[in-house]
């Protein structure tokens, strides 16, 4: 029987006094693949944030495996878009990859031999084994997108977050991340934000509108119009109603 991985209980945040979450009450269980979408400023990274413990809600309570989101924080792994990694910065790609093992440092600063191993193991569930000498700057967007998400599994992880990790790819890149998080669907929860819907929707268990409130939906449930960025009222197709 799954188990919830993520639990949010009333969740209401404002910033100062522009409210940008109220009243969110949400479960995603073990081993879930979910889709994160919503207009602009709808509030889909502030829930990353409080997900990860980085912001506290200003009502409600928040839980990852019955804990609280800050002593959960090693077993998450995040991937940020592409655009927000300083790509000039000299460092080979398996050097980032081991930065997911960071955790694990010992205190002279080393690691062990056998984390470079889960670093090449990581690489290799991404498909760029081969580019683990490359220096990371020179890579497409797509394989660096890649190696970032190698990044996040080398901390083997129950829980991975994805801001937008198939924004300024092609899409041939985007097919590659796409079976990558398909192939992980089930051992781990994954959380993915997306504009993107059209392509998403269909590899996905569930999908998450947040528009300031969050309904969970199926992806039979959610209306055409999403696909195109038209989020209007009523969010979902007649005769549905999340909760």
């Amino acid at each position: 029987m799954q188990k919830p991985a993520i639990v949010l209980e009333n969740v209401s945040f404002s910033y100062d006094t522009t409210p940008v979450l109220e009243n969110v009450s949400l479960s995603i269980q073990e081993g879930d693949f979910v889709g994160i979408f919503g207009p602009n400023g709808g509030g889909k990274t502030t829930l990353l944030q409080i997900i990860m413990g980085f912001l506290h809600p200003s009502e409600g309570k928040v839980s990852l495996w019955n804990d609280l989101p800050e002593k959960a924080l090693s077993r998450i792994g995040y991937v940020p878009q592409i655009a927000r990694f300083d790509k000039q910065f000299p460092i080979t790609v398996e050097e980032v990859v081991l930065m997911g093992c960071l955790s694990h440092l010992s205190f002279w600063g080393t690691l062990k031999p056998k984390h470079k191993q889960i670093a090449l193991d990581a690489l290799k569930q991404v498909g760029m084994e081969s580019f683990k000498d490359h220096c990371f700057g020179n890579l497409s967007g797509g394989q660096a997108q890649r190696v970032l998400i190698a990044r996040a599994l080398a901390s083997e992880p129950k829980l991975l977050i994805l801001d937008e990790p198939t924004a300024s790819v092609d899409p041939e890149a985007e097919e590659a991340i796409l079976q990558i998080l398909t192939k992980l669907k089930g051992s781990i929860t994954i959380l993915m934000v997306t504009h993107d819907l059209q392509t998403i929707v269909q590899k996905v268990e569930k999908l998450l509108c947040v528009h300031r409130h969050i309904h969970l939906l199926s992806p039979s449930e959610v209306c055409e119009h999403f696909g195109l960025g038209l989020y209007h009222s009523p969010l979902i197709k007649k005769g549905f109603l999340a909760k």
